[in-house]
């Protein structure tokens, strides 16, 4: 019989401040949060399983086992005011004690194979089988020393149908793919596609589409414009993607019915509040004027009127705060009202022989059109003075022009031409309108005739450890699709001063820069001087992990001028991947690697300089 099969541990109850972390401890590193979390589990439940340790020769004892509990602990013990005189037992935990540093040394050990290596499927039934028992999660995360978060997660998984928990088990899929399981409700089905994906390395999107092909997201601008009450009262089933915290919207037949009938609704109630002839439903997130031949439809304008001098100050202070998006909810009500004088107001008359569409953007925010006059009622419009005879169908055709069409285009050009003359005389003007244009996207009303290309300078993948000047990733464009007045806006726009405008066609202009011809691009490179570690860092989210372990290997030696077997370099050539790459995301990062590793200053700049072959 071995020693330690005749061991027998003991065990007692220190204060605090009399336990320390063991050396032997393997979890040496553990993230803060993990820390706050699990101390809120023992603040409300209490603390399940005991500390391990070791003790002798100590005033106190060294925990070998325990550790994230034991930071939970004193993480409590400094926040929480009276905590030894609240929680006795949590002041003075039990500790299970070893009777030698031999036999601690193993339960370190055991602890940390048993945590490191409990493989997901396993793990997910352990936690099934704990609260079939009456376990609750905060018990379970405690037993565990994990966060309940984390309990939560698996317990979803624990109700996966089996034959998918024995594929995870089977490394068949991964726990990403078991994960996408949890939003299909139907176990035959769900079956079905595991047969398919099994062995293969399927995205979550993928796998998701082909457990619920149908389903709908709440950003869908259907689900935005209908709300969940009125789709569910209707009888739609509502699902979810614990892991994305998505909801998806199972019934796409019933959601189209309820935004057909919420859409009918609102276009009945314009044309009975508003008094129009006609509002027409469209079910199209815009308006298509091929396919519904607008060109065949009339235009009608109200008639608007001036506003005052002093109305049109304030209008134009209106406008300037609404340009920032700072008008609060009586500013914007009143600049509707100035809004209203220019516009006008519609006649009865024309109410009488003209409507307008009505349909919901991508947002899932109604629009209308604006008002019209529709080809059949031309004849009745014409009569009734609504519109010119020469725009009714029964007009008679009018005289051939004398002026062919390559003259006019010709005559046309002169046009411009004339404006693009007058408007040199006023280049502030001009540089004020092109600032203007690239700050707010006009899409056809663009006062210039240039073209903005989209030129890539983020990453398809998270960006962590890559950070631009906020110039260049904050305020977009500002979509102008539905303004009424551009003109008011661009008053606006220039109201606020020279520096604003500079500032606006500077950050334009950096994004469309994409360096064009080489000597070019070099000459301007000599000037400004870019580098691309002042942006970038490489970690192992953005770069490491996503390059094979010998490139690593050699990143790592050429960084810390090591020999190839050097002991510091095939110790790390025995790590797995992902701990290779986290490696090298703290030598990059964190001073106390570069310390522990003996960096040289020397060392320590070609760190800082270092870049992936092909980006020098």
């Amino acid at each position: 019989m071995s020693k330690h099969e005749t061991i027998t541990a003991t065990e007692a109850r220190f204060p605090l401040a009399k336990l320390i972390l063991s050396p032997m401890n393997p979890r040496q590193d553990v993230p803060e949060q993990d820390i706050k979390d699990l101390a809120g589990t023992l603040w409300a439940k209490g603390m399940i399983q005991s500390l391990a340790g070791y003790t002798e020769d100590l005033d106190g004892a060294e925990i070998v086992a325990g550790g994230t509990r034991l930071r939970a602990l004193q993480y409590l013990a400094e926040t929480k005011p009276d905590f030894a005189k609240l929680r006795p037992e949590l002041a003075n935990p039990l500790v299970m004690l070893a009777p030698d540093r031999e036999t601690a040394a193993d339960w370190a050990k055991m602890e940390n194979v048993v945590r490191k290596n409990l493989p997901p499927a396993l793990e997910i039934r352990t936690f099934g089988e704990m609260r079939a028992e009456g376990k609750d999660v905060s018990a379970i995360a405690t037993n565990f020393g994990v966060t309940e978060k984390h309990v939560y997660r698996r317990l979803a998984l624990a109700d996966l149908p089996e034959p998918v928990l024995d594929a995870l088990a089977a490394q068949e899929i991964n726990l990403s793919m078991a994960a996408c399981f949890t939003i299909c409700d139907d176990e035959a089905h769900a079956l079905a596609v595991l047969d398919r994906v099994r062995g293969e390395n399927w995205s979550d999107h993928q796998l998701k589409k082909q457990l619920k092909p149908a389903s709908v997201k709440a950003t869908d601008r259907r689900v935005k414009f209908v709300g969940d009450d009125a789709y569910a009262e209707a009888g739609g089933k509502m699902g979810g993607d614990l892991f994305a915290e998505e909801k998806l919207y199972d019934s796409p037949e019933i959601l189209d019915g309820c935004f057909q009938v919420a859409l009918e609704d609102e276009a009945r109630e314009i044309a009975q509040a508003e008094g129009w002839k006609w509002v027409e439903p469209i079910t199209e997130h815009y308006l298509c004027h091929y396919t519904m031949e607008l060109g065949k439809y009339e235009r009608i304008y109200s008639e608007g009127a001036d506003l005052t001098e002093e109305q049109s100050e304030r209008y134009d202070e209106l406008a300037e705060l609404a340009e920032g998006e700072v008008l609060d909810e009586d500013g914007q009500a009143e600049l509707a009202d100035l809004q209203k004088i220019i516009d006008g107001e519609y006649t009865e008359a024309q109410k009488a022989h003209a409507g307008l569409f009505v349909y919901v953007n991508p947002q899932g925010v109604l629009e209308r059109s604006g008002e019209m006059v529709r080809p059949e009622d031309k004849k009745d419009a014409v009569e009734a003075g609504i519109i010119k005879a020469s725009a009714g169908s029964t007009a008679p055709a009018a005289p051939k022009s004398p002026i062919s069409q390559a003259l006019r285009d010709d005559l046309n050009r002169v046009a411009k031409g004339a404006q693009q003359h007058a408007i040199l005389r006023d280049p502030d003007l001009m540089i004020d309108l092109l600032a203007y244009q690239l700050s707010h996207e006009m899409r056809w009303s663009n006062p210039f005739g240039l073209s903005q290309s989209y030129v890539p300078n983020w990453p398809s993948t998270e960006a962590a450890g890559y950070e631009l000047d906020e110039r260049l990733t904050t305020n977009p464009a500002r979509d102008m699709y539905d303004a009424k007045d551009l003109g008011a806006s661009f008053r606006a726009f220039r109201k606020k001063g020279a520096e604003h405008i500079r500032g606006e066609l500077t950050r334009f202009l950096a994004a469309q820069y994409q360096g064009g011809d080489a000597k070019l691009a070099a000459m301007i490179a000599k000037e400004t001087k870019p580098s691309i570690r002042e942006v970038w860092t490489p970690t192992a989210e953005n770069f490491f992990s996503r390059v094979g372990g010998p490139y690593m290997n050699q990143i790592w030696r050429d960084l810390l001028d090591l020999a190839e077997d050097h002991p510091t370099a095939t110790s790390f050539a025995k790590l797995k991947k992902g701990e290779k790459a986290e490696k090298l995301e703290s030598l990059f990062a964190s001073a106390e690697t570069r310390k522990a590793h003996n960096v040289t200053d020397e060392q320590a700049a070609k760190i800082d300089a270092w870049l992936p072959e092909g980006m020098e």
